[in-house]
C-alpha cells in the first residue's frame, strides 16, 4: 500500500518502516521510490516517453535529470516558454543515495555524483539564491532512475494529453511484453493506475 505525505507518494521504500511520514523539509529516505514531477514541452514530452530522459549538461546541481515533488515547481518549465506548450509528467523516481544541498556554494553542489550519491536534494525554503521560488528540487544523475508513469497536466491541450497518454501506455505495454523492465508487480499496478488517472482527467473521458 502506498503512503501519501507532503506531496510525495512512497511507492516502494525499502529504507524505512511502513507508515513513516516525512515533513516537507525532511530528506527522502535512501533507496526510496517516490512520485515526482517534471515540466517539459509537448515535443520533448513525446521524445522522453519513447526514448527516455537525457542528462542536462549543466544546471545549479550539475549534470542530471531535474525533477521536483512539487507540481508548482514543474509547472514553470521550460522556463520562458509558452504556457500552452507545457506538459507536466508524473514520475516514479528511484532516488538511491541522496545528498542534501541546502546552501549556495555547497562544497558538493556540482560534484555530489562523483562522491557516490545518486540524487541531490534541495529542500524547500533553504535560502539558496539560485532557487528564488523556495520550492523543493532534485537532480537525479542517472536518467534510468526516472520513469514517466502519467501525464499530470497539459495546459489547454486535453487532446495532446490524451495523445501522450496513449504513447505512454503503448511504451509500457511493449516494455512489459519484452520483460525488459524487471519491475515488481506492485510497480506495474502503480503505473497502470497513474496512466488510468491521466485518461480520466481528460474532458469527455468516463470517470
Amino acid at each position: 500500500m502506498s503512503i501519501k505525505f507532503s506531496g510525495w507518494e512512497v511507492v516502494d521504500d525499502g529504507a524505512c518502516f511502513p507508515g513513516v511520514l516525512l515533513t516537507p523539509a525532511q530528506k527522502p529516505q535512501n533507496k526510496g521510490v517516490y512520485t515526482m514531477f517534471h515540466g517539459t514541452s509537448i515535443t520533448s514530452a513525446r521524445a522522453i516517453i519513447t526514448g527516455g530522459f537525457q542528462q542536462s549538461s549543466s544546471g545549479m546541481l550539475g549534470k542530471g535529470v531535474y525533477v521536483s515533488r512539487d507540481v508548482k515547481k514543474a509547472a514553470n518549465y521550460p522556463l520562458g516558454s509558452n504556457p500552452n506548450d507545457r506538459v507536466i509528467f508524473e514520475l516514479r523516481v528511484r532516488v538511491g543515495r541522496v545528498k542534501r544541498i541546502d546552501k549556495d556554494n555547497h562544497p558538493l553542489q556540482f560534484t555530489w555524483s562523483s562522491q557516490g550519491y545518486n540524487t541531490a536534494w534541495v529542500p524547500p525554503n533553504c535560502g539558496m539564491k539560485s532557487v528564488p521560488s523556495g520550492l523543493e528540487e532534485d537532480c537525479v544523475f542517472d536518467p534510468k532512475r526516472v520513469k514517466v508513469v502519467g501525464i499530470a497536466r497539459a495546459v489547454n491541450y486535453p487532446e495532446t494529453s490524451a495523445d501522450l497518454a496513449v504513447i505512454l501506455f503503448t511504451y509500457w505495454s511493449k516494455a512489459w511484453k519484452r520483460r525488459a523492465m524487471g519491475e515488481e508487480p506492485s510497480f506495474r499496478t502503480s503505473v497502470v493506475a497513474s496512466i488510468t488517472r491521466s485518461f480520466q482527467s481528460f474532458p469527455g473521458t468516463p470517470a
